[in-house]
């Protein structure tokens, strides 16, 4: 098939692009690299079935040439920082409604298949004793899952107004080797790359809050498993491991030295969910898919990559 995914030099991206190629199919990958990095797909650019464009999804125009011959989009262009869509809910707006518009009108017109990727963000907390499903209550408690949730109200109506082919996805935390390790990366990378460094582990809060969190080739694995599947047409789809972990439980596990773990002020703790748990029973019954990768299994294999990486740079 004929795939285009954008956002393909994310982090998510980069492991979709990657299963892509690795089953056969010919990628094109649209990245206006605030996010992404060129360097993340370096190791595809002698692949004759992969191409990258650098450009934006709010540009009608380079869109609808890459549209062309498309099977099947894979939509995962997105401001996905919370803190900063709290401190710039324009610029997150304009991406992830905006762009999300401008990718469904390029998808009617070619009778493409949308896959869109949403978050586990849009959801209101778990209750103490249960998992999330996708008929949770949801909650637009910061700007970031607002515009999912808009995006989300959108690629529904294309479905039910048009008859295109669309689902939606909501991966619970992702974490893993080309995530960043800076302040907008994932908390796993972040604890990671401080631990290596001997530097404090910062919790926002008390840090009870929790997190389910999923390998990113378990996440690549649903993405691609979701393109693939005709069955799922129309459908909200989750997708996590299925066990939640307290933040304070993830420094410890990660830390050596307990005394370099502290607790400072949330920057934003209106936009903090305290419980993340998966029910990921959907997804299994759908796709036939479930995470492969324990969290002690991941933390090994991210930590070996960001030695790896430190070295290199060196």
């Amino acid at each position: 098939m004929n795939i285009l995914v954008t956002g393909g030099a994310g982090f998510i991206g980069r492991w979709v692009v990657k299963q892509l190629l690795e089953h056969g199919e010919k990628v094109r990958v649209l990245d206006d690299i605030s996010n992404g990095l060129p360097g993340n797909l370096h190791e595809f650019s002698n692949n004759p079935d992969f191409e990258l464009t650098i450009g934006d999804i709010k540009n009608v125009d380079v869109l609808s040439q890459l549209f062309e011959n498309i099977d099947v989009c894979i939509h995962l262009a997105a401001s996905i920082i919370v803190q900063d869509s709290i401190d710039n809910p324009r610029k997150t707006f304009e991406n992830d409604v905006i762009g999300t518009f401008n990718v469904l009108e390029e998808a009617r017109k070619n009778n493409t298949k949308l896959v869109f990727m949403s978050t586990c963000m849009v959801y209101d907390s778990a209750s103490a004793n249960g998992a999330i499903s996708e008929i949770h209550p949801t909650k637009a408690a910061s700007p970031y899952a607002g515009a999912k949730l808009a995006g989300e109200n959108m690629v529904q109506s294309y479905y039910h107004a048009y008859g295109l082919p669309v689902v939606i996805l909501r991966p619970f935390n992702t974490y893993g080797p080309y995530q960043k390790s800076t302040g907008e990366g994932g908390v796993v990378s972040i604890f990671i790359q401080n631990e290596l460094h001997e530097d404090t582990l910062n919790i926002y809060g008390n840090g009870t809050q929790t997190r389910d969190l999923m390998y990113v080739e378990d996440c690549a694995d649903f993405v691609v498993k979701a393109a693939y599947s005709d069955k799922v047409s129309g459908e909200i789809l989750n997708a996590g491991f299925g066990q939640d972990i307290t933040i304070n439980e993830l420094a410890v596990m990660i830390c050596k030295d307990q005394k370099r773990i502290k607790h400072i002020r949330h920057i934003h703790p209106q936009s903090e969910i305290p419980k993340l748990l998966c029910n990921n029973q959907k997804v299994k019954r759908l796709l036939g898919w479930e995470p492969s990768t324990s969290l002690k299994e991941g933390i090994i294999k991210t930590k070996k990559w960001i030695e790896g990486k430190e070295l290199k740079g060196r």
